[in-house]
């Protein structure tokens, strides 16, 4: 009996199916607009925060911050991405 491939169930269309429901969760809006800098209660903050999280997330923190999303925002936004 030969070998039949159904087209459905390749690896090819797992990951296709994968990057879609990537693709249909939304980034939110900023709610600041983009600054070259961090503000005062922003920087008060991360000094605090970098004691409990790794250089990557607080730098990815930093970086969401400075396109405009508040502390809330690029916090959730680095634990997805990045990690603890």
């Amino acid at each position: 009996m030969p070998y039949h491939v159904d087209s459905k169930n390749t690896k090819t269309n797992i990951k296709e199916k994968a990057k879609k429901e990537v693709k249909k969760e939304k980034m939110p809006k900023p709610l600041n607009k983009p600054s070259k800098t961090l503000n005062k209660l922003q920087k008060e903050y991360m000094k605090e925060h970098s004691k409990k999280h790794s250089k990557e997330h607080n730098e990815y923190m930093i970086k969401m911050m400075k396109l405009g999303f508040c502390i809330e925002q690029s916090h959730k936004l680095a634990i997805k991405s990045v990690g603890k």
